[in-house]
């Protein structure tokens, strides 16, 4: 049987082993790279204009994630090319978001000033968007960048970044409501699609949650290989 003085020290080096990846979630930069890696891998210089940071900036950041195990890197020539190390990171990432509105009031306010942007009755949950895709009721469009949607998306949807909408208006089809999704409830794309598409006379929703929710949710998914989790 372990003695107490023994159990206390390998019970001391665990903890301090987690204190680690801690620190390594605890900057702002650090869990900005973390938020776009889930949408799929990035090389260096794509994680450097994304986030308006300096590269170098940007390698030093990843290095602290890569140590903490939490990002991992393959080679493609000179380029070095990262990603979550696993999907169970977004999941922490999650759950820090989904505290952080909890816990601090500061947090629910910028959070409640997103939300006002979005008029009511234009969101819908994964269980709504889950029946209509059933019942094939709908048109998912995915609206980030073509890249991340390569790398995965929820299945069964269309491939249509924000940025093509204008040009790609008759590839819409009229009859069908329309259901938008992009990188996560932080962010915009879905809801300036929607705004767009419902201008031009299209009934069209946003999904509460982004593809990485969807993803950690264990939800059906596409993958650039072809591969289906369901």
């Amino acid at each position: 049987m372990m003695d107490i003085q023994c159990e206390r020290q390998l019970r001391g080096q665990i903890l301090e082993h987690l204190a680690e990846i801690c620190k390594a979630f605890g900057h702002t930069h650090r869990l900005e790279l973390l938020t776009l890696l889930a949408q799929g891998e990035r090389s260096v210089d794509e994680l450097a204009r994304e986030t308006c940071l300096p590269v170098a900036s940007v390698s030093q950041h990843l290095q602290v994630l890569r140590q903490a195990g939490l990002v991992d890197v393959r080679r493609v020539g000179v380029r070095a090319i990262y990603r979550l190390e696993n999907e169970d990171i977004y999941g922490v990432l999650r759950a820090v978001r989904e505290l952080g509105e909890r816990r601090l009031p500061e947090c629910d306010a910028l959070v409640q000033q997103i939300q006002i942007e979005r008029p009511p009755g234009t969101e819908i949950s994964f269980e709504e968007l889950l029946y209509a895709m059933e019942q094939g009721q709908i048109l998912l469009l995915d609206v980030r960048p073509s890249g991340e949607f390569s790398y995965g998306h929820i299945r069964g949807a269309i491939s249509m970044p924000l940025d093509e909408l204008e040009q790609r208006m008759a590839d819409i089809p009229s009859e069908l409501p329309i259901v938008v999704y992009c990188r996560g409830p932080y962010s915009m794309l879905a809801d300036r699609a929607v705004a767009w598409l419902k201008h031009h006379g299209h009934p069209a929703r946003r999904l509460q949650q982004g593809f990485p929710d969807w993803q950690v949710n264990g939800l059906p998914v596409e993958y650039a290989e072809n591969k289906l989790r369901v």
